[in-house]
């Protein structure tokens, strides 16, 4: 019996097609929403699947999917992710450290299965503030931006400060102690005295790469109707 019912409709009226989200669900589910996809030829997304997962699935499924185990997302039917390659990249994703390179990547692979190219630029952390400095030229050639920073999370703030562009903060579970998994570098975005920095939860970057689709998706409303 089908455990699921596809939103076949969330990218119309969203902006932003449905994705298998992998955590609590079991092998078994998931290779039943792959095995149907690939019957019905849709495309489809999965995150935040485990590499022992992956490796769980039966061949015939697992080759079918292309696996990236560092931002445990999968993509079925590689069509639009192969036209993204094509584009000039319209969003950077800025991480403070390589730490932060899983949910960096997170967001760059959901961006290419919605067709949108990004370019990533890590270890750029206010530790070394010459890092940042060096790129800031760079960064501010990109219509949206995404930092991606955990421990007190002070990029947000720097970073917007220096940028005409909205600011999509990422916190991540980067860190220790009073780093608490993330909610430090969560207050500090929520806290930030640069204004204009929109703020997920930490280590959302599914739903940062999401936002940063629906800004693009609005731009290209208003230049269609000027």
């Amino acid at each position: 019996m089908k455990q699921y019912n596809w939103d076949q409709d969330r990218n119309k009226r969203t902006g932003v097609p449905e994705a298998v989200y992998c955590e609590g669900k079991s092998v078994e589910q998931i290779d039943c929403i792959i095995t149907e996809s690939i019957e019905v030829k849709r495309s489809i997304l999965l995150t935040r699947l485990s590499q022992e997962k992956f490796n769980a699935l039966p061949d015939v499924s697992k080759t079918q999917l292309d696996y990236c185990g560092l931002s445990k997302t999968a993509i079925l039917n590689q069509s639009q992710a192969q036209a993204a390659k094509l584009n000039p990249a319209q969003i950077v994703i800025v991480a403070a450290g390589t730490s932060d390179a899983a949910v960096a990547k997170e967001i760059a692979r959901v961006l290419e299965f919605n067709g949108q190219n990004s370019d990533i630029i890590l270890d750029v952390g206010v530790a070394g503030l010459w890092r940042l400095l060096d790129r800031i030229d760079e960064i501010r050639t990109y219509p949206i931006v995404i930092g991606c920073a955990g421990m007190e999370g002070a990029l947000f703030s720097v970073l917007a400060g220096l940028i005409d562009a909205p600011l999509i903060a990422v916190p991540t579970s980067v860190g220790y102690g009073v780093s608490a998994n993330g909610k430090t570098a969560l207050e500090s975005a929520l806290a930030s005295c640069s204004p204009g920095i929109m703020t997920m939860n930490i280590d959302n970057g599914f739903g940062a790469a999401a936002a940063a689709l629906k800004m693009l998706n609005a731009f290209h409303k208003l230049k269609g109707s000027c």
